[in-house]
């Protein structure tokens, strides 16, 4: 592969253009930016009966820093605070709660209990103060809570020992997360038991004021899990009716304890083979010569390949299944994260990228094009953004103004840049000292034990104890 041109050295329209074409990456970009009271990213759009007021989301994103019992803090929210600062009228989910605690990622991951009724009530409250902060109307914002199980990669009790639930053996992720014994696959029995623990979840959810609840299917947890379950048996696997009862089933649940209550679904919408580093640092898939690889879902065998018959009966489903919205993404940050997450620069367990990142940026937006052709009645709100950096707004405004997405779904990038799409909207020049590079340190600290923050660009981290660590572990890796 070839060196890889920053997209920030890119300053002009003919030279982004010149570099996509180069790398054969298909984005579109409009040359102007409109103000906002006309521009396709100012619009409203419908969520079920809910009025969404702008084409900006902010996506769910893992925490660390939770307190061990579950309950946000003051770290939290911050954080939350910061997304109703965005402006963004849609905030997706928040971050992944568990459902309950063998579920959690981490010890320090968000846990809806009962008991904590009244913490996920004011924290739903810092999005609400936020945005007013903003001087922003909250009568067009829409709220929702991810809701998860983490499946493979559940660590509940210590961030380094990895505890795994899974739904079928796997023989190429258990080489790098090992699995003691079919004993820890869940039986029937105990996802019917799951599933209750979603409804009760959800119920939660909608008594602390949430508009929305995610049912998450994406990035290798337990959801995702389900859709690649080809080889289980049971009711559970197999089928394509089988791989979606338990959303089915959630679905229903919710739909009887929490009448009103919207619920929508984060997607892996595309998967491929396990990547490692290969001997030069850059990403490689994992030897399979086993004929086409089975559990990629959406995936056409082979190592990249597309595949979306069936990412778009999930689709359709979730329509029959009366859910507006679908938030996609793809593949996993534990086995894959150049699809998943464009970046240059890997986390300190990754990979260095074997394609331009703009490469993976195209195929998030391809892969959105035909998804929304082929369901337009559904609301699809698109991820993958962060590496376009300053070419963001452009981008943004022409998938959302040519229909290719519904709306544009920002992560780690507000981390350091809260108030983003407020700048955007407002056409004002985009604050390039706060502009997220894809350093990962928010990735690399979590992996490393610390919080997940933006190390390099927000003073907060940057300052803290947690920040003076990173700098070390990032010092002795070299």
């Amino acid at each position: 592969m070839n060196a890889i041109t920053r997209v920030n050295t890119l300053k002009t329209s003919e030279e982004f253009r010149k570099y996509l074409k180069k790398v054969d990456a298909i984005i579109p970009f409009d040359e102007e930016l409109s103000p906002g009271d006309v521009s396709p990213l100012g619009k409203p759009f419908l969520a079920g009966s809910k009025t969404v007021g702008n084409r900006f989301s902010i996506l769910p994103m893992e925490g660390w820093d939770a307190e061990t019992d579950g309950r946000p803090n003051d770290l939290v929210r911050r954080r939350w605070r910061r997304f109703g600062l965005s402006g963004a009228k849609l905030i997706w989910g928040g971050e992944a709660v568990a459902v309950r605690h063998d579920g959690r990622a981490n010890p320090n991951q968000l846990v809806m209990q009962q008991k904590y009724l009244s913490d996920f009530i004011s924290l739903r409250e810092e999005i609400i103060q936020g945005h007013i902060e903003a001087g922003q109307n909250t009568s067009d914002l829409l709220i929702g809570l991810q809701l998860t199980h983490s499946g493979r990669f559940a660590r509940p009790n210590d961030k380094k020992k990895i505890e795994p639930r899974i739904l079928y053996r796997h023989p190429i992720v258990e080489k790098r997360y090992p699995i003691e014994g079919d004993h820890q696959i869940f039986s029937d029995d105990e996802l019917s038991t799951l599933i209750d623990d979603f409804i009760t979840a959800a119920k939660l959810a909608h008594q602390a004021g949430f508009d929305f609840v995610d049912v998450k299917h994406c990035h290798g947890y337990l959801g995702h899990e389900f859709l690649s379950a080809v080889d289980r048996k049971g009711k559970f696997g197999g089928s394509f009716e089988n791989r979606t009862r338990f959303l089915r089933e959630v679905v229903a649940g919710i739909n009887s304890v929490a009448p009103g209550l919207l619920i929508g679904v984060r997607l892996s919408a595309f998967d491929t083979i396990p990547f490692k580093p290969g001997t030069d640092g850059i990403g490689e898939p994992e030897a399979w010569n086993n004929g086409p690889y089975p559990y990629a879902w959406g995936g056409d065998g082979s190592i990249q390949g597309v595949k979306l018959e069936e990412p778009t009966a999930f689709l359709k489903l979730c329509l029959q299944l009366g859910i507006p919205l679908v938030c996609t993404t793809f593949a996993s940050p534990y086995y894959n994260p150049h699809v998943q997450r464009p970046a240059l620069f890997p986390p300190s367990d990754g990979y260095l990228p074997p394609e331009d990142p703009l490469v993976g940026v195209a195929r998030h937006i391809a892969i959105n094009k035909a998804l929304k052709e082929a369901v337009p009645e559904m609301m699809i709100i698109g991820s993958g953004f962060s590496y376009l950096q300053d070419w963001l707004p452009k981008v943004a405004q022409a998938v959302v103004g040519q229909g290719m997405v519904d709306s544009v779904g920002l992560g780690r990038m507000v981390l350091s840049y809260p108030d983003m799409p407020l700048d955007i909207l407002a056409g004002k020049p985009l604050d390039r000292k706060r502009i997220c590079r894809t350093f990962s340190d928010c990735t690399t600290a979590p992996r490393n034990g610390l919080i997940s923050g933006c190390f390099p660009l927000d003073p907060f981290y940057k300052n803290s104890e947690a920040g003076k660590m990173l700098s070390l572990i990032k010092k002795a890796k070299g």
